[in-house]
């Protein structure tokens, strides 16, 4: 019972902040443009500057896993051949492959993953799964743009380069590989300015979380629930049983193969239903996928964390 009630405590408050950002939704305490705003200040400002402060203040050689980076690359390269070559061998139309695929292995690295990593592991978590997601970011913007465009076969990839180039200018990417500059040459941060940071980088991940709760909505399972279940099992059960799988005897071990586990589980990001829109995939189903594998990585996340109290991973 113990160990249950510890990895409660690892998930719950997560998803009581997510709830409460429904909550406000719907008590009118939030609006549309608030949360527009809210999204765009947490993914443009808070964020990058919490993964800079974190990674750039930490000691680049302990929190630095090659293996962890490759063998995360190779799951997120893994998932996305599974999900397309299973989507073609069942036929789905361009639009449904492209989203279906999409959401079975691009991950809400910067909101849940970030905040279950630093719910598990504290501050040295937060700091390797920055570490982590700066590799990870450009591999996963990549494959979504494969995945979307490859059943069209490419046809109106005008939009390629637009993507592409978000994708290199990123807030995120920009901020992790500033903050691993930083952190390989142990440049200094001055006192005044690094105290500021760190009072700015603690909205980071509450108002990441009130945002993901302030956007849920049931109106948005609207796509095929039975493929939008399955990309969700591939996304929260699947993948992480292969990091495992390619992690282990790559040596990684302790809280690094926990964290790449904990990465690899995270839920469908919201930019899939974003994506979908821009590139004639399947928004109904994007959008299905991403509250579907929301909702149910609770769940998931709670098992995943309850098998590392039995094998001595937390």
């Amino acid at each position: 019972m113990q160990p249950f009630i510890e990895t409660l405590t690892i998930v719950l408050p997560i998803f009581i902040v997510i709830g409460l950002g429904t909550l406000l939704k719907q008590l009118r305490l939030f609006d549309e443009a608030f949360l527009q705003q809210t999204n765009r200040l947490v993914y443009v400002i808070f964020l990058p500057l919490l993964l800079f402060h974190k990674i750039g203040k930490a000691d680049f050689s302990s929190s630095f896993n090659a293996p962890l980076v490759i063998g995360s690359t190779l799951v997120v390269a893994l998932g996305f051949a599974l999900a397309y070559f299973y989507s073609g061998k069942c036929q789905y139309s361009p639009a449904i492959r492209g989203s279906f695929s999409q959401g079975a292995f691009r991950g809400n690295l910067a909101y849940i993953g970030l905040a279950i990593c630093l719910n598990a592991y504290g501050d040295v978590g937060l700091t390797k799964a920055g570490v982590l997601m700066g590799f990870l970011v450009p591999v996963l913007n990549l494959f979504a743009i494969l995945a979307l465009l490859l059943p069209h076969h490419g046809h109106d990839d005008k939009k390629t380069p637009n993507l592409v180039v978000q994708a290199i200018l990123n807030p995120l990417i920009i901020a992790s590989f500033l903050g691993i500059i930083w952190s390989y040459w142990q440049l200094p941060i001055p006192v005044i300015i690094d105290r500021s940071i760190d009072i700015t980088t603690g909205l980071a991940l509450p108002l990441a979380l009130l945002a993901i709760g302030g956007s849920f909505s049931l109106r948005r399972l609207k796509g095929d629930l039975k493929l939008a279940g399955i990309a969700s099992i591939i996304k929260l059960a699947v993948l992480p049983l292969l990091t495992f799988l390619i992690l282990v005897p790559m040596h990684v071990s302790g809280s690094d193969l926990g964290i790449g586990i904990l990465i690899a589980g995270t839920p469908a990001a919201t930019a899939t239903y974003i994506m979908a829109l821009q590139m004639k995939g399947d928004a109904e189903l994007a959008g299905s996928i991403v509250m579907l594998s929301t909702l149910a990585s609770a769940f998931s996340y709670t098992v995943i964390l309850l098998l590392f109290k039995s094998y001595g991973l937390l």
